[in-house]
């Protein structure tokens, strides 16, 4: 087996090995890795086309579907730093990524594009929009050229892709943050073959697997799926579901092997009747973006009793920090378990030093999955990548590690347990949302004065948003701004409760508004809403 040191080279050598074997399912069509590896090196010549330069960045703004996973290895094979862009995100979400990191070739589709026509002066960087469709008529007043992904010109010959090593610039992925629009988590080739390694390893991920894509490229746990299957030969179905019977429906009909979601589907899931084929077919089912509640764990096991359970944990900023054995899921159904191969997982103090066992302490993940820093913010950068404790003194270069802000402890035998966020992120549907891009939101509707986003614990989603704001005129209403809200965020930030207040909202001793008391006011609604 050939050695894997970029992140395109695990699909290409996959195909060098078995080029008949499937590689990508995508709406009942099946693409081999030989025909997939081909237009990967068809993807990278035609962005090489558009005078793409060494670590110019390529965003793909799609659905799951074949295109997108050719354009994003393309731009890795072509030299270039892929920014996968969740197709969830309204308008104003897109402008802002594509403005934030200077991204040069867009490719998505004509409906897309539509969508984006009035944001698309807020990009100055952009400088070609490539279709997987028919693009749309050229613009006369400047702005972004638009082309055919597929062109019948000559394009790209003589252009040989641009030299990249493993520790260059492979993807940068956007996550919110509690302070702010989302940040681009810079990641490198070797940090996502690492992470592919290390996760394929412990799955036991091998050529015969059939492996589901249900979650965003955009999200690591989502682009993981590709990863571990392109690296171990396997194959990957694509499925853009619209209904928890769909994702049912592929496992029995895709003879899917692998499984991988976050708690809100798999509560959906646990509620349902599963296939024979399905309860057949599958090897195993993976966890992560939050803790499957106990009574979920409990139902997916008796739906599969033959399926293995993995319980992950992970950040963008290190992809995969821990994971559960399947063998010790009885004994430790609430652990994140332990450190993923080729990583270290430490629970220390604010001082640096090593937490007891059983003290709680904030998780610092070392090792090569952790990420170069935040794109073009060194302040977060130096916020959350700092020097690995526990270095010997002397050493001439220290080894950065990123430090969660999550608390967690650690028990004798080194597995690890959730204890709570140290940041005010509200964590729903698998997603990490700033309360401040809701805000922010709130007040671009004019409706708004004062706002505030909070996570409230609720028994499918993790947490859902609730949001109180202090209207901008008395006779504003409920439904007036809700509408707003739904036509300007995707689904998962629209709050699940809105109260409008008469009064200003609760201050600190800082003058902020008070979100602590404020949450206090909300907690067991959504709970109280359950049991009603």
């Amino acid at each position: 087996m050939r050695y894997t040191t970029l992140l395109h080279e695990g699909i290409l050598h996959s195909a060098e090995r078995n080029p008949m074997a499937s590689a990508i399912t995508h709406r009942g069509v099946t693409q081999s890795y030989e025909a997939a590896a081909s237009d990967i090196e068809n993807a990278a010549r035609r962005l090489l086309a558009t005078g793409l330069q060494r670590q110019d960045r390529v965003a793909v703004y799609l659905d799951k579907c074949p295109e997108a996973v050719h354009a994003m290895f393309g731009a890795s094979r072509a030299g270039g730093v892929m920014v996968p862009v969740n197709p969830l995100l309204k308008a104003s979400q897109v402008a802002h990524i594509l403005r934030d990191c200077g991204v040069r070739v867009l490719v998505t589709s004509a409906v897309r594009h539509a969508a984006l026509r009035d944001v698309l002066a807020q990009c100055p960087e952009l400088d070609t929009i490539l279709f997987v469709d028919t693009p749309p008529d050229a613009e006369t007043s400047g702005g972004p050229r638009l082309e055919a992904w597929q062109s019948a010109a000559d394009f790209g010959l003589g252009r040989p892709a641009h030299r990249v090593i493993d520790t260059d610039m492979a993807a940068i992925l956007y996550t919110s943050g509690s302070t702010g629009r989302p940040k681009g988590v810079v990641l490198s080739h070797r940090n996502l073959v690492a992470g592919a390694q290390s996760v394929a390893h412990y799955l036991h991920n091998r050529a015969e697997d059939c492996i589901l894509c249900v979650l965003p490229f955009s999200f690591d746990y989502g682009f993981s799926q590709l990863t571990t299957a392109f690296l171990t030969g396997a194959h990957a179905t694509l499925l853009n579901y619209l209904l928890p019977r769909d994702v049912l429906k592929a496992v029995s009909q895709g003879g899917i092997t692998g499984l991988a979601a976050v708690p809100p589907l798999w509560i959906q899931l646990a509620e349902m009747e599963w296939p024979e084929a399905a309860r057949r077919s599958l090897r195993y089912i993976s966890n992560s973006g939050g803790a499957m509640p106990l009574k979920t764990l409990k139902r997916l096991r008796a739906h599969l009793p033959r399926t293995q359970v993995y319980l992950m944990y992970g950040l963008t900023e290190a992809f995969r920090s821990t994971y559960l054995p399947p063998e010790e899921v009885d004994r430790r159904p609430d652990s994140m378990g332990r450190a993923i191969p080729n990583a270290e997982v430490m629970v220390v103090r604010e001082d640096g030093s090593r937490c007891a066992p059983g003290e709680p302490g904030e998780l610092v993940h070392r090792g090569a999955l952790v990420a170069m820093g935040y794109w073009n913010d060194a302040a977060r950068t130096a916020q959350r990548f700092r020097p690995a404790p526990g270095q010997p003194e002397g050493l001439p270069g220290q080894e950065m590690a990123v430090w969660s802000g999550d608390t967690v402890r650690m028990d004798e035998d080194g597995y690890l347990y959730f204890v709570g966020r140290r940041d005010e992120m509200i964590k729903t549907s698998g997603y990490r949302v700033s309360p401040v891009e809701i805000e922010e939101v709130a007040y671009a509707t004019g409706l708004v004065t004062e706002g505030a986003a909070l996570g409230i614990a609720h028994p499918q989603l993790g947490q859902a948003v609730v949001l109180v704001a202090l209207p901008a005129e008395p006779s504003v209403t409920h439904d007036q701004l809700m509408a707003l809200l739904r036509e300007r965020l995707p689904a998962f930030m629209v709050p699940g409760h809105l109260e409008l207040r008469s009064q200003s909202l609760p201050r600190n001793g800082n003058g902020k508004i008070d979100r602590k008391a404020l949450a206090a006011e909300f907690e067991g609604l959504f709970q109280e809403v359950a049991l009603s």
